[in-house]
C-alpha cells in the first residue's frame, strides 16, 4: 500500500498495516526475542547489569523486570490497536509512541537497579541514561526492522482500483464498461481484471480471497487470489465495494435488498444463485451509509 499523505496538512500518515493486530503481535514477539538475545550478550559488558539466572534472588527480579517490560509494550500496543479507528497516526506520532515505550522500560530498569543493585558509584540519572542506549538498541532496532518489513510486505500485497484508461487491455472501451477493477496477487502480478458491473462480492479464505463475478455469458465464476482481506478493504475505500462482514466485501451496486432479521441485517444480491450475505454489527454503519446514498429496497 502506498504511504498515505494528508493533503490538507502535508503530514505523512502511518500505514494502517502497522496498527493491525497480527502485525502488532508479531512485532512484540520479534522484539522480545531480539531483546533477550541482545541482553544476554551485552550483560558481561555492562557496568551496572544485575541480571542473573539460576539459584539467586536476582533471578526473581530478572523475571519480574522482563514481565514488567513486556507488559508495558503489550498494554501500549493494545491501546494503539483499539484507538486505530478514532484517529490516524503520523510517522512522527508513531516514533514518539515507540520512544515513550522505551523510556518507560528504561525507567523501570532504573528503579530495579537503584532498589536492588544499589550502585554507589552511579546515580539514578546515570543508570537511566546508560539504560537508554541499551533500550534503543534492544527495543528500538527491532521496532524499526519490523516496521520496515511490514511496510514492504504491505506494498507487495497491493490491489488497485483503476479505470479502463489506466489498464492495458485489448477490450473495447464502452460507456457501460469503462470502470475496471484490477486485482494483483501478493507478488504484484496482475491476476484478474473484471468490470465493476460483473463483480458481486469477495470472500475471505485464510490467506486467500475468492472473487465472485459473472463472465460474458452471465455465469457466476470464482477466482482464487493470494491476498489479505484487509488489503482489499483498504484498497477499495470510497467505492461501492464495502466490507459487511469479517469474511465478505460486497459490491453494493449489485445488492437488490437489505433486510433486517432477528440476528441482524442481511444482503440479497441481484443474482438468485448467490446466498444472502450477513452484515455484522462492526460494519453495519458503513453499509447503511452506502444504502442511504444509494436508496435501495430496505425491509
Amino acid at each position: 500500500m502506498e504511504n498515505e499523505i494528508d493533503t490538507g496538512t502535508g503530514r505523512n500518515i502511518l500505514p494502517k498495516c502497522l496498527r493491525e493486530k497480527r502485525q502488532m503481535i508479531d512485532t512484540v514477539v520479534f522484539t522480545a526475542l531480539v531483546s533477550i538475545v541482545f541482553l544476554l550478550f551485552s550483560i558481561p559488558f555492562s557496568h551496572n547489569a544485575w541480571f542473573k539466572l539460576g539459584n539467586s534472588v536476582f533471578t526473581i527480579f530478572t523475571i519480574l523486570f522482563a514481565i514488567g517490560g513486556l507488559g508495558i509494550i503489550i498494554v501500549s500496543r493494545i491501546v494503539m490497536y483499539r484507538t486505530r479507528m478514532r484517529f490516524e497516526m503520523t510517522y512522527f506520532q508513531y516514533v514518539l509512541w515507540c520512544t515513550s515505550e522505551i523510556i518507560l522500560i528504561c525507567m523501570l530498569y532504573t528503579l530495579f537497579t537503584v532498589l536492588i543493585a544499589k550502585p554507589e558509584e552511579y546515580s539514578a540519572f546515570g543508570v537511566f541514561m546508560s539504560s537508554l542506549l541499551y533500550g534503543f538498541i534492544s527495543v528500538g532496532v527491532p521496532y524499526i526492522l519490523a516496521a520496515m518489513y511490514f511496510i514492504i510486505l504491505d506494498q507487495e500485497n497491493t490491489i488497485r482500483l483503476t479505470h479502463m484508461s489506466e489498464v492495458v487491455s485489448d477490450e473495447v472501451i464502452t460507456s457501460g464498461n469503462s470502470e475496471k477493477i484490477t486485482l494483483f496477487d501478493s507478488s504484484g502480478v496482475l491476476r484478474l481484471s473484471v468490470s465493476s458491473g460483473n463483480l458481486y462480492y469477495i470472500e475471505s479464505n485464510d490467506n486467500y480471497v475468492m472473487v465472485w463475478y459473472t463472465d460474458n455469458r452471465g455465469e457466476l465464476k470464482k477466482y482464487l487470489l493470494r491476498c489479505r482481506m484487509k488489503m482489499v478493504e483498504e484498497s477499495f475505500l470510497g467505492s461501492y465495494l464495502v466490507r459487511c462482514h469479517r469474511r465478505f466485501i460486497v459490491n453494493m451496486e449489485k445488492v437488490k435488498v437489505l433486510r433486517r432479521e432477528k440476528d441482524g441485517y442481511v444482503l440479497e444480491m441481484d443474482n438468485d444463485t448467490i446466498p444472502q450475505i450477513p452484515v455484522t454489527k462492526t460494519y453495519v454503519d458503513n453499509v447503511l451509509q452506502v444504502f442511504t446514498d444509494k436508496k435501495p429496497l430496505v425491509f
